[in-house]
């Protein structure tokens, strides 16, 4: 069916180490639109792309809304493009905003287009060659990268999504710390969660509401509901003025980027996967905090990564021992090494093989290859050179999942407080 009388917009790759984030624009932007009397066509849409992609933004995110196609619409195009240009840190390298306006039907091809932008890469050139093919119309700031992530923003479906309530800084304020009240944040978490999740991580007392970087965002919260996200709006306590806040609708903790794979060898650089694998050694840890081991399949074995940033996560992964199977979801980053988000246990190799005890109670050694064992307490020898079975407690279930903490989490991993186990 085409759809008609709608203007899609994208926006993306403003964020800068210095403030600025595609958010707080498009906030900007929508709340400018509004004064001019030109309304959004339900909530806009924050997407998060691929996590691993080359070239990407902090959070990696693009922003898009719908609004009416008509008499205002050339004038909402001017407020768009006056924003960008006049909020954009074009001082900074990363910052190469796009803007994509659409007016056309969603086509399988723009549908495929934008989950591509999530499971792999997609050149500025290919970007743009891609919007001009289906008319849309194409704005470039700079390298103009931003067009990659307007366009898929516009086009994702949204079958699993999230909201998350945005709430912006007075500009004054920008690079000083935040003042929120952390009792009302724990007080928020425990009225809302599970409808509200990721508030807090309580294994070190993290904020996860309160970014630790100096942008205009003041706190996000996350929700499965509307309503549930309005009421913990309402107890977060703030101490300093707040500028606006915008909800969006939001691919966020869906694990939409998380691709199903047959087999190891069949995974590529640069993209997230669920893969199942055989652990082959036990998890060393290196300087730096960083822990690495290995599993495989019968097409190959790759080196999975659990790092420093995941602090305790790495005591659950020095839990495993080779013979372990895990189902794994993560992904492949610059090094090659599978980037642990979570894992789930399908089977432990909870038996170890020891030398048997000799009668007189002592542990038995070997008396040489294929010779059997003997006892250097008493001298009793057995001709068996097979060793005895023994069961060992292990500190991982069968069939549990297993996460990084909230404080180390990706935008786009589900969450097991999500998942419907």
């Amino acid at each position: 069916m085409i759809i008609i009388n709608i203007l899609y917009v994208g926006i993306d790759d403003t964020d800068s180490p210095d403030g600025m984030c595609t958010t707080f624009l498009a906030s900007e932007i929508i709340s400018k639109l509004k004064d001019n009397g030109i309304e959004l066509i339900a909530l806009p849409r924050l997407i998060r792309l691929n996590p691993f992609a080359r070239h990407k933004t902090r959070g990696n995110g693009a922003v898009s809304f719908k609004i009416p196609l008509d008499e205002k619409a050339d004038l909402a195009k001017k407020i768009i493009l006056d924003e960008v240009e006049r909020l954009s840190m074009f001082d900074c390298d990363n910052t190469n905003p796009g803007v994509i306006f659409y007016d056309g039907e969603i086509t399988h091809e723009m549908v495929d287009y934008s989950f591509r932008a999530i499971y792999s890469f997609i050149t500025i050139d290919e970007a743009e060659s891609f919007a001009r093919s289906i008319g849309a119309e194409v704005h470039k700031f700079k390298k103009g990268r931003g067009i990659i992530g307007s366009l898929a923003a516009i086009a994702l479906p949204l079958e699993d999504f999230t909201y998350e309530l945005l709430a912006y800084r007075m500009a004054e304020n920008y690079g000083t710390p935040r003042n929120i009240d952390y009792d009302s944040v724990y007080e928020m978490d425990k009225e809302t969660f599970p409808d509200t999740f990721e508030n807090i991580d309580y294994n070190d007392g993290y904020i996860a509401i309160e970014p630790k970087t100096p942008c205009p965002v003041l706190y996000g919260i996350r929700s499965n509901s509307l309503d549930s996200l309005k009421k913990a709006k309402e107890m977060v306590k703030v101490l300093e003025p707040m500028h606006s806040y915008c909800i969006y609708k939001t691919n966020q903790h869906t694990d939409m980027h998380i691709q199903k794979t047959e087999n190891i060898a069949s995974m590529k650089q640069y993209s997230c996967y669920e893969v199942v694998g055989t652990v082959k050694n036990t998890p060393k840890i290196i300087d730096g905090g960083h822990m690495f081991f290995y599993v495989y399949d019968e097409s190959g074995e790759i080196e999975c990564g659990a790092y420093e940033p995941t602090k305790n996560f790495r005591k659950t992964v020095s839990n495993l021992r080779p013979g372990d199977v895990l189902k794994l979801y993560g992904g492949i980053g610059e090094q090659n090494t599978f980037n642990i988000e979570k894992f789930q246990v399908l089977d432990l190799n909870n038996i170890k093989y020891e030398n048997p005890i000799c009668e007189c109670g002592k542990r038995m050694t070997s008396a040489g290859k294929n010779k059997g064992f003997k006892c250097k307490k008493c001298g009793h020898k057995i001709k068996s050179s097979e060793k005895i079975p023994v069961e060992i407690p292990r500190a991982l279930e069968v069939n549990k999942f297993y996460e990084t903490p909230v404080s180390a989490r990706r935008h786009l991993a589900k969450p097991i407080c999500r998942m419907d186990l």
